[in-house]
């Protein structure tokens, strides 16, 4: 035993495996590395991580923080013990908020807290949360793992993760310059992303399906449909803010079409969206005859096939959609904005029928 095992017996007796952490930290060493950008002047194991910003050009500099989790999500990833894909998610849910305001994502830090380390499980989450920090072109510049004996259920964690991006203040996106006329396009989400889960669960539950089940009209297992990554919006979303006059964008998370489109309109503005304007996802056809919900009530709850939506000028939305086309990002127009009137939602969908 060596003098470091020694002086943690003690510890490990309780259950934490302090030898076991830091081989962990050893192994995903290069994993995260293989994240780094030019602005990253550490490795992964100090006390913080530094990063170097390129201000070169801007006038104003802001950051854009945000902070997120996966949710329920991560019952099914302990279901079915698949575990390679909700890092995708911890890394797109903060990732995509940062995006919204205009921000070009910098890094990304993680949380990582279970009862007992298991260092298989843990490294395939760091895996998908690597190959998200890639696709959310960010650094993994730092995170936590932290072993809680009796805090969690054996075979269980939790994940949380912190986004910061850069944006030069006149190039900001809010919302305030939107008006009637303008339209909405939307950009195809993957399925659910991490939104909904505690009913998709149910239903699940309440289902005949089993894990290895071909899902109903995807060709995907259960599995893999329920646990389809949450998509990252990166690469399409700095491509068409360096084309076009973007005015406002929303992140189609909990809440829905009515929760989140409010988020970025004017008070005297309301969207009406064409239900029908996009094809429908078989997830969401199955969740809502399995739930016995109304499509109004679908969409509060999911992103039902748009994960992201860009409010732009009428004349400039052609271009936008067949410039994403020929990125292979699908996208739609698919509403528009109109004055609010008296007793008026900021957000009707129309076309149910």
């Amino acid at each position: 035993m060596t003098d470091s095992a020694k002086r943690s017996e003690a510890y490990t007796a309780a259950g934490v495996d302090i030898e076991a952490g830091n081989r962990f930290v050893k192994r995903i060493k290069d994993m995260v590395a293989s994240t780094n950008t030019p602005g990253v002047l550490t490795g992964i194991g100090g006390f913080g991580g530094l990063f170097r910003p390129d201000l070169q050009g801007m006038e104003s500099p802001i950051l854009v923080a945000g902070a997120d989790g996966v949710g329920t999500k991560l019952k099914l990833a302990f279901q079915f013990d698949r575990h390679d894909t909700v890092g995708i998610d911890l890394v797109a849910m903060s990732v995509n908020d940062v995006l919204v305001q205009g921000a070009t994502p910098l890094f990304f830090l993680d949380y990582f807290a279970t009862g007992k380390l298991d260092s298989g499980v843990a490294e395939q989450v760091v895996q998908g949360v690597t190959d998200g920090c890639k696709e959310g072109q960010c650094a993994l510049l730092g995170g936590e793992t932290a072993e809680m004996p009796g805090f969690y259920p054996d075979g269980e964690y939790d994940l949380s993760g912190f986004a910061v991006g850069l944006v030069d203040q006149p190039k900001l996106v809010t919302g305030e310059r939107i008006r009637p006329g303008d339209v909405l396009i939307g950009l195809a989400s993957s399925g659910a992303h991490s939104n909904g889960y505690s009913l998709i669960r149910k239903l699940f539950d309440q289902s005949d399906l089993k894990p290895d089940d071909i899902f109903p009209g995807n060709g995907k297992t259960v599995a893999e449909a329920l646990l389809e990554p949450t998509r990252i919006y990166t690469k399409p979303v700095l491509e068409v803010l360096g084309m076009a006059d973007v005015k406002g964008m929303v992140h189609v998370t909990g809440g829905g079409f009515y929760d989140n489109v409010p988020r970025v309109l004017p008070e005297d503005t309301r969207a009406v969206i064409q239900f029908g304007s996009w094809p429908m996802l078989p997830l969401f056809d199955w969740l809502q005859k399995q739930g016995g919900l109304s499509w109004p009530e679908m969409l509060q709850i999911f992103n039902c096939g748009i994960g992201y939506i860009f409010a732009v000028p009428a004349d400039e939305a052609d271009g936008i959609i067949e410039h994403l086309s020929g990125m292979d990002v699908d996208a739609w127009q698919i509403g528009e904005i109109k004055e609010k009137g008296e007793h008026l939602e900021q957000v009707e969908v129309i076309g149910f029928g």
